[in-house]
């Protein structure tokens, strides 16, 4: 399923202003150029030394004669950043923490989200989830009635008889060590929006677990029995079920012998996991064993979106988050 021309050229049709926070790597600029010359963002900002990102830009031949770059460490702006990140934060940091904060890319990035400088950022190709996470619920915070930040993968495979065409949701892979039964199901209410959002599809979420509809007992087990008692008792607008083994969630041949009946059994392409384990390691055998193309983490329950990026990411994948990014506005 060829998503990412149609989130494009969904994008094209409306183009948001984002920020690239990590300017200084090299992935960040040929993705800048790539995103400029498809005419796929309105504005865009790069963060960081000028000299060096122009250097970048002429070693890899990337045009970015059309992006704004900003040094946090000179910028006008840093300062007053930096009082706002105080005052926010009032008793738990000093001012010399707060111009820290400012003086970093991902501070920076962040703030220039709050303020409206930007839609969106995209980061953590250099920086750590843990960093940029810190940084976006600090600074951006969550949505109004929102308990849980988490994060998903929007996976790709070559494929298609899974899923949606091939295109899943797996969450949460990046945020949440050791969700709740109530926190599953916000990152269930989460993941199901955002595959509504990006994929043009129904959502169809399955909730894991090592059991298969009581074929097990254990309190992790019960954990996502309760998840989904609480996904009824919330009345969402999409179907949902579990708990599921991962074969029963999305082998047709299966989910009829393990769970007959079910509308998810075997045809689920949201995928919410356990815990944080379960979700790191499934994203990553998926990407490396079956190929799939994984786009993330998403961060989910911002206010306004704020991106993270593997630190082994590629200048596509920058520049496909950056297109995902604009979606979300």
């Amino acid at each position: 399923m060829d998503i990412m021309n149609s989130l494009i050229e969904k994008v094209k049709r409306n183009p948001k202003t984002i920020v690239l926070a990590e300017g200084e790597d090299e992935r960040a600029v040929i993705a800048a150029d790539k995103l400029i010359k498809e005419n796929a963002v309105a504005k865009l900002y790069l963060l960081g030394n000028e000299d060096k990102i122009k250097k970048i830009a002429k070693d890899t031949s990337s045009d970015i004669s059309k992006v704004t770059i900003i040094d946090p460490l000179s910028s006008s702006l840093t300062q007053i950043y930096a009082k706002k990140y105080f005052e926010m934060r009032a008793g738990k940091t000093s001012m010399e923490e707060a111009q820290q904060v400012m003086s970093d890319v991902i501070g920076y990035g962040c703030m220039m989200v709050r303020e409206n400088v930007v839609d969106g950022m995209v980061g953590g190709a250099v920086h750590t989830t843990a960093d940029l996470i810190r940084n976006a619920i600090r600074i951006v915070g969550p949505a109004e009635g929102n308990k849980t930040v988490s994060s998903f993968f929007l996976m790709i495979l070559p494929d298609e008889r899974f899923g949606e065409k091939g295109v899943f949701v797996y969450a949460d892979c990046g945020t949440v060590p050791n969700p709740t039964s109530s926190q599953l199901a916000d990152i269930a209410i989460a993941s199901a929006e955002n595959f509504r959002k990006l994929v043009n599809a129904e959502p169809i979420v399955a909730l894991l677990s090592f059991s298969t509809k009581g074929s097990a007992k254990h309190p992790d087990v019960d954990k996502v029995v309760a998840a989904c008692e609480e996904l009824k008792k919330r009345n969402v607008s999409f179907l949902f079920d579990g708990e599921f083994q991962f074969d029963a969630a999305c082998v047709e041949s299966v989910g009829k012998k393990k769970a007959p009946g079910s509308p998810v059994a075997g045809k689920a392409n949201v995928l919410i996991f356990p815990d944080l384990d379960a979700g790191n390691i499934a994203y990553k055998i998926t990407e490396r064993l079956a190929k799939a193309k994984a786009l993330g983490p998403i961060m989910q329950g911002l206010s306004k979106p704020v991106n993270d990026l593997s630190r082994g990411c590629s200048a596509e994948d920058v520049h496909d988050v950056a297109i995902i990014t604009q979606c979300q506005c």
